[in-house]
């Protein structure tokens, strides 16, 4: 079987170029689950207009679609997501564990969902930074 060459993770100022956390063989090959436990209230989904939940619940369903192996080869603007520096962020909750690597997918246009990746390959919404606050997106 031929093996799909890895493209480069992109990386800039506020953004690690490294592997997303608790890759394993097994949860790399099945999709992303989502996960609202650890949703920060000041960030929720009820803070979103209709058209911005709209575009989640459409992103959610195409993402659930993809291994995060492929989730890993898409572009980070579209179906993708990124590494963020940890330090890049404003409010880390305090049950969050310093192992934790914050990653970003886009839900409505450019705006990020960020969050972490369990190691049962389940994607912990913590924040949706529609108004570009939580960090520099420079």
């Amino acid at each position: 079987m031929r093996r799909l060459k890895q493209p480069l993770i992109q990386g800039g100022k506020y953004i690690q170029a490294k592997a997303l956390q608790s890759e394993s063989p097994e949860t790399d090959k099945l999709p992303p689950k989502f996960s609202f436990r650890h949703l920060n209230r000041d960030y929720s989904i009820s803070k979103c207009t209709d058209e911005e939940k709209v575009s989640f619940v459409d992103k959610m369903h195409r993402l659930s679609q993809l291994a995060w192996y492929e989730v890993r080869q898409q572009s980070r603007h579209k179906l993708g997501c990124e590494t963020l520096a940890r330090k890049s962020l404003h409010g880390i909750p305090p049950n969050v564990t310093d192992d934790v690597d914050f990653i970003a997918f886009r839900f409505y246009k450019l705006a990020p969902m960020i969050g972490y990746r369990g190691d049962d390959g389940t994607f912990y919404i913590i924040w949706f930074d529609r108004e570009f606050k939580l960090y520099n997106h420079g």
